[in-house]
C-alpha cells in the first residue's frame, strides 16, 4: 500500500498562526500545553477539511453548503477522516477513547 504524507501549509484556524506541518505514516499524537492550537489543528483544520471533501465528493450540496474551507494555504495527501469523541457521559477519570 502506498501512501502520502499530509502536508499542511499556512494553517490559521483560531489560534493557529501560519503553521507548517508534515503528518508521516502510522500513528501521530498531538500534544502541547493548554492553548497551543491542539484542537484547531485536529479537529477545526484536518477533520473539518476531510469532512468537507469527502462530502463535497459525493455531490450533497445541502450538506457542504454551510462547511467552508479551512483557513489554510494548502492540504495535500488529506483522505476522509472518522470523528471518534469520548463518551461525556461518563466519569470514570480511567475511561479514554481506546476504552
Amino acid at each position: 500500500m502506498i501512501s502520502m504524507p499530509i502536508s499542511i501549509e499556512g494553517a490559521r484556524e483560531h489560534n493557529l498562526k501560519s503553521v507548517d506541518l508534515e503528518i508521516g505514516d502510522g500513528i501521530t499524537v498531538v500534544t502541547g500545553v493548554s492553548g497551543s492550537g491542539k484542537s484547531s489543528l485536529v479537529f477545526d483544520t484536518l477533520y473539518h477539511e476531510s469532512r468537507r471533501r469527502y462530502l463535497e465528493a459525493f455531490g450533497r450540496p445541502s450538506a457542504t453548503g454551510s462547511l467552508v474551507p479551512a483557513a489554510v494555504d494548502r492540504i495535500m495527501g488529506l483522505g476522509p477522516a472518522v470523528l471518534v469523541g469520548q463518551n461525556v457521559l461518563n466519569r470514570n477519570p480511567n475511561s479514554t477513547v481506546a476504552s
